[in-house]
């Protein structure tokens, strides 16, 4: 668990320094073609985003199948029936868990399945959305310094 906390902290600070080179792209000095030093910056901050926030959860999920039939109180697995009402753990039979998407699912001996926790839904989300970003950013840098190189072959 700690470990998990670890590397989605170092991730975030990661984040954090790519994002901060961002901004100072605004800052006078900029280095040239300054475009394409942006979408490079902003490409590497969203990537190291979205591993922040994929690492949170699958350390998550990697906890929580930790936790099953480890000890005293552990079937069925603590995300399973914490924070749940009786009703709606009677007739737990087992659970799923998966790493990619993110999700740990309680199935019942019906075959009805309830998530375990409600969180990953928009960490799934956010690291699509974040990675997304982060390679249609990485394109788009090289896409301009291909114009730029074209531009410049170009030129008399």
């Amino acid at each position: 668990m700690l470990t998990g906390l670890g590397v989605s902290a170092v991730c975030a600070v990661a984040s954090l320094i790519a994002a901060a080179g961002t901004a100072a792209m605004a800052l006078p000095g900029r280095p040239e073609p300054w475009p394409v030093h942006l979408m490079r910056r902003a490409a590497a901050s969203a990537a190291w985003a979205a591993a922040a926030v994929y690492s949170m959860g699958f350390f998550a999920v990697l906890a929580s199948e930790s936790e099953y039939n480890d000890g005293a109180n552990s079937v069925p697995a603590p995300a399973c029936r914490d924070g749940f009402d009786p009703a709606t753990i009677q007739g737990l039979s087992h659970h799923r868990s998966s790493y990619l998407p993110l999700r740990f699912d309680c199935v019942r001996d019906d075959g009805s399945v309830y998530a375990g926790e409600a969180g990953y839904g928009w960490m799934n989300g956010a690291t699509a959305v974040l990675a997304l970003s982060a390679a249609l950013l990485a394109i788009g840098a090289g896409y301009a310094s291909e114009l730029r190189a074209r531009g410049a072959a170009a030129a008399p």
